[in-house]
């Protein structure tokens, strides 16, 4: 038997193949990737198979199952009819317009959207989106699991032009029209109620009900969505006024939307000097790496609320790490196993940033009840530098 020599294009489509990457390079729109982006700025091309304008907003966290693309209808204008065997959370970025499916059981459904809506296309349902405005153009970030389908399969036909039909997935017909129900579900003792609505609409996140989880930070508030039964997770999150959100890891692929409000996040894995900070308004997304630890701060004078997606739904949570979360992992103490840092074991770098950034912002700090600030302010810069300290995580980790 002849042995295959090394070189480059006689092995081409033999060795390290990513089909996801080669679909989505093979597409003739942009692809972009950074850390996040700003996606009501990325640059758009013309993509055929939405007969609209499109890019990919790669980001570097994204890890191997997730991914996003934006798609941007001229004024007037329509994409063209879409099915794909992936899921696809439509996050409305701004404009106003229609969505028409045709579902599983034989029946067309549509539905009215604007800026900051959210939705499911069910699975392998074919799709149009429609603007409904003549003037203005609509611009809609769709976080998605193409890059688990696509290089599973390998086969663009299997994924795009398969007839089978997933009707369990279509859901009630109110689920279309902003209604849902509302799941609670009691996790045991010391971990706080999970509160889940289950639809495939959600006409304005900004205005959406959400509930208490203090856990996550005094004041913090959560809800989790299943939509179109799917295996994506999403859930709404909202950051207090004068307060931010308590240091947590997990794993990769999570899409975080601003919604409204303005501050930044920083990020670091273990052992790093410095942090990786990401401003964010409504219109930024970013994804935390795999393990890295990520905060978000709150910097303006009203609460901030984000949208995050990933892979791993609380009703079908996919991996281990996903599990863990749906259970409480995600909002409890590293120091009891969990993947959360608690505000007295954070780094002090950490408060006196956030203080500065709010004194430059005017806003008072609500966090006095936590920290003694002016004795935080009172430290030289100079002595607050060096590796991030990380508390010393005991017992599994979950």
């Amino acid at each position: 038997m002849a042995a295959a020599d090394d070189n480059t294009d006689d092995l081409k489509g033999r060795f390290l193949n990513d089909p996801y990457l080669s679909w989505a390079h093979g597409e003739g729109v942009p692809v972009h990737l950074d850390f996040g982006h700003d996606l009501l700025s990325l640059e758009t091309g013309r993509w055929d198979r939405y007969d609209a304008k499109g890019c990919f907003a790669h980001t570097h966290g994204r890890g191997d199952f997730m991914a996003n693309y934006l798609i941007e209808v001229e004024p007037g204008k329509r994409t063209a009819p879409v099915a794909h065997l992936y899921e696809a959370f439509v996050y409305v970025l701004e404009g106003y317009g229609v969505t028409k499916l045709w579902l599983a059981n034989g029946q067309e459904q549509s539905f009215e959207w604007g800026p900051k809506s959210l939705f499911a296309i069910p699975l392998n349902t074919k799709y149009q989106i429609f603007n409904g405005s003549g003037r203005d153009a609509v611009r809609l970030s769709v976080t998605n699991d193409a890059p688990l389908t696509l290089n599973l399969y390998h086969n663009l036909d299997f994924v795009f032009n398969n007839p089978f039909q997933f009707p369990e997935r279509i859901g009630q017909p109110n689920q279309f029209t902003g209604e849902g129900e509302l799941v609670t579900v009691r996790r045991g003792a010391g971990v706080a109620q999970l509160n889940i609505w289950e639809t495939n609409f959600v006409p304005d996140l900004t205005g959406f009900k959400l509930y208490e989880l203090n856990e996550r930070g005094k004041g913090s508030l959560n809800v989790s969505f299943v939509l179109a039964d799917g295996t994506m997770h999403a859930h709404v999150s909202q950051i207090p006024t004068g307060r931010y959100k308590k240091a947590h890891r997990h794993a990769a692929g999570t899409h975080v939307h601003a919604v409204d409000g303005e501050g930044y996040s920083l990020l670091w894995h273990e052992g790093d000097s410095e942090f990786k900070e990401f401003p964010w308004k409504h219109g930024f997304m970013y994804t935390p790496p795999f393990w890295m630890f990520h905060q978000h701060f709150n910097t303006c004078a009203r609460p901030a609320r984000y949208l995050a997606c990933s892979l791993g739904s609380r009703r079908h949570p996919f991996i281990s790490l996903r599990k863990k979360s749906a259970e409480g992992g995600g909002s409890t103490s590293i120091q009891n196993g969990g993947r959360q840092i608690e505000y007295e074991d954070q780094d002090p770098r950490i408060h006196r940033k956030w203080l500065e950034a709010m004194i430059e912002s005017g806003v008072p700090s609500e966090m006095g009840d936590i920290f003694d600030e002016p004795a935080i302010m009172a430290i030289p810069k100079e002595k607050l530098t060096g590796v991030i300290q990380q508390p010393r995580s005991i017992g599994p980790a979950v």
